[in-house]
C-alpha cells in the first residue's frame, strides 16, 4: 500500500479556536465554537466501545460509572480544568459524564487503547541554524478522530496564555505557553496503573506552568492516576523527558541539545515496571530511526524536523504512521497532525492529518 492511499487531504487548515476568561467560560466557548467536533468524538468513542465489547466488556454506561472514579482526584487537585470540562459540555450541549469517560478513556478501557506510535523529539539551540529552540511531535490517534482536530489559543485570567492542539472533548495539553514552557505527551505503559487523576488532566496543567520546576512538579502531581512521557522544552534551551507512573517518575535532561521520545520507557528504574515491553517493538524501531535522522544533521531547522516527520520507514508504523483498514478497531491509529513548535518565536506550525500529503499552517502565539 501506499501512503497516499490511506491519508485525508484536508482542503484547509485546523480550526483556530481563540477564548479567554474563567476557566469556566474557556470551555463554554470552546464548547459553542467546536460543538460539532466535541459531539463527533463522542459519537466515535461510543462507537468504538460498542465494536470492542467482546474484548472490553464495557458499555458506555459503564464507562461512565469508571470515569467518576477518577473525577473526585482531579476535582481535588486542579478544580479549574474540571471546571474547563463542565463549561465545555454546557457549550457543546453535551454531558458532562460523557466528556468525563472521553477525558478518562485510557483509564477506564485500563489501556486496552494500545496505541503505540506517537513521535516527539526537540533541538535547541546548539543545533538549529538560527539559534531557535524547536520541538516537533507526531500526534498518532484514532483515525475517526481526525476531522476533530483544531488549535486553540488560551488566555485564562490566571494562566500564562497558551496555544495548543486539541481534538474533540479532550483538554488541550501539546502546546507551549508565553512562559516560554512547551509540552509534548507520548503514551506509556506501566504496571502501576491507580485511579486517581486523569493523564489528561495533569498534562493540561503543564500548559500553566511558568518554570521547569513547576512544570515537571505538576507533571508528577500526587495521586495521578498513571503517566505519559512528557517532552518538556523551555526557552533558555532547557530539554527534558519527564517518564512518568502512577508511583514512579525519571527525568532525562538532553545535555547535548536534543531529546526523543516514542511510546517506550528509556530510563532502566521505569522498564522495570513497563507493561509487556515485547508489544513495544515499533515503538523502539521508530525511536532510533528518529535519532539517526536528527543526527545527520547538524544544524537543523522548522523544515528539517517536518522532513523527519513524514519519514515512512517501517511503513505502515513508521514516524508518518499509516493506519490499516484490516487493523482491529483497538490497534487502528494514524498520524492525525503533525506539529513543529518554534519555542523562540512562539510559533506553531501543524499539518493537519499525515505531513507526507498534508501543507503545514502556521499559528502564532
Amino acid at each position: 500500500m501506499q501512503p497516499e492511499q490511506s491519508s485525508i487531504l484536508h482542503a484547509s487548515q485546523a480550526p483556530l479556536i481563540t477564548v479567554k476568561g474563567t476557566h469556566r467560560q474557556i470551555g463554554q466557548q470552546i464548547g459553542e465554537a467546536c460543538r460539532d467536533q466535541v459531539k463527533h468524538s463522542l459519537d466515535s468513542a461510543r462507537r468504538l466501545l460498542d465494536s470492542t465489547f467482546t474484548d472490553l466488556e464495557l458499555t458506555w454506561d459503564g464507562a461512565i460509572i469508571q470515569s467518576r472514579k477518577y473525577i473526585p482526584f482531579a476535582q481535588e487537585r486542579y478544580p479549574q480544568y474540571v471546571e474547563e470540562l463542565q463549561g465545555m459540555a454546557e457549550g457543546a450541549g453535551v454531558g458532562f459524564d460523557d466528556l468525563a469517560v472521553l477525558n478518562a478513556m485510557e483509564a477506564v478501557t485500563m489501556d486496552a487503547l494500545h496505541l503505540t506510535k506517537c513521535t516527539s523529539f526537540a533541538v535547541n539551540q546548539s543545533l538549529t541554524a538560527d539559534g531557535s529552540v524547536l520541538v516537533a511531535h507526531n500526534e498518532d490517534w484514532l483515525p475517526e478522530d481526525e476531522n476533530d482536530v483544531y488549535m486553540v489559543h488560551v488566555e485564562a485570567e490566571d494562566e500564562p496564555p497558551f496555544l495548543a492542539m486539541t481534538y474533540g472533548g479532550l483538554l488541550p495539553n501539546i502546546g507551549m505557553n508565553a512562559a516560554g514552557i512547551a509540552q509534548c505527551c507520548d503514551s506509556v505503559y506501566p504496571t502501576d496503573s491507580r485511579i486517581g487523576i486523569p493523564r489528561v488532566i495533569v498534562s493540561r496543567a503543564v500548559l500553566a506552568a511558568k518554570t521547569p520546576e513547576e512544570a515537571i512538579r505538576r507533571m508528577l502531581s500526587p495521586h495521578r492516576a498513571a503517566g505519559y512521557n512528557h517532552l518538556l522544552a523551555h526557552d533558555s534551551g532547557e530539554l527534558y523527558n519527564v517518564e512518568v507512573s502512577a508511583r514512579n517518575f525519571a527525568i532525562l535532561h538532553g545535555t547535548d541539545g536534543v531529546v526523543v521520545h516514542t511510546n517506550h520507557y528509556l530510563d532502566p528504574h521505569m522498564q522495570a515496571i513497563e507493561n509487556e515491553p515485547d508489544e513495544l517493538i515499533d515503538t523502539r524501531v521508530r525511536y532510533f530511526r528518529t535519532l539517526r535522522l536528527i543526527r545527520q544533521t547538524s544544524m537543523h531547522t522548522v523544515k528539517t524536523l517536518q522532513a523527519i516527520q513524514r519519514d515512512h520507514v517501517n511503513f505502515p508504523n513508521s514516524i508518518c504512521n499509516h493506519a490499516e483498514k484490516e487493523d482491529y478497531p483497538l490497534d487502528r491509529e494514524k498520524t492525525i497532525n503533525a506539529l513543529v513548535m518554534d519555542l523562540t518565536e512562539k510559533v506553531i506550525y501543524l499539518a493537519w492529518g499525515n505531513p507526507c500529503t498534508n501543507s503545514y499552517y502556521t499559528y502564532y502565539l
